[in-house]
């Protein structure tokens, strides 16, 4: 049986982890102007950008809060209900979320994915 707890907690972590997927995208824009002159460099100097970039620092820790409650909530409900109700709900927000901030859907593949292919798009 499941809970009114358990299901709010799954809406709760599809909310946290699909609203901020796109704030992560936009936050993280730029990181491919950071060059360094070897590997580790390069890794330290795009984590340094990361870190110290709030419009990225922001979502990533709102993602990340997403992430213990998903925790919690993986101790209380069912592995096969918790898993595919939480990933569609975040696919679901973020595509949401997306839509607001003006980022393009896709053209009529991702229409098709999202409607089904019989879909006159």
């Amino acid at each position: 049986m499941v809970t009114v707890v358990e299901v709010l907690s799954l809406v709760l972590v599809s909310l946290l982890w699909g609203c901020t997927n796109p704030f992560l995208k936009k936050g993280s824009e730029g990181i491919e102007n950071v060059t360094e002159s070897n590997r580790v460099s390069q890794l330290l100097a795009e984590i340094k950008f990361l870190l110290l970039n709030m419009k990225y620092l922001v979502p990533f820790l709102l993602n990340q809060s997403g992430s213990l409650v998903y925790f919690y909530t993986l101790s209380t409900t069912d592995l096969s209900l918790a898993v595919p109700v939480a990933n569609s709900l975040t696919f679901l927000c973020t595509l949401l979320t997306g839509k607001l901030l003006g980022e393009e859907v896709g053209g009529k593949r991702e229409s098709c994915v999202l409607l089904g292919p019989s879909s006159s798009v």
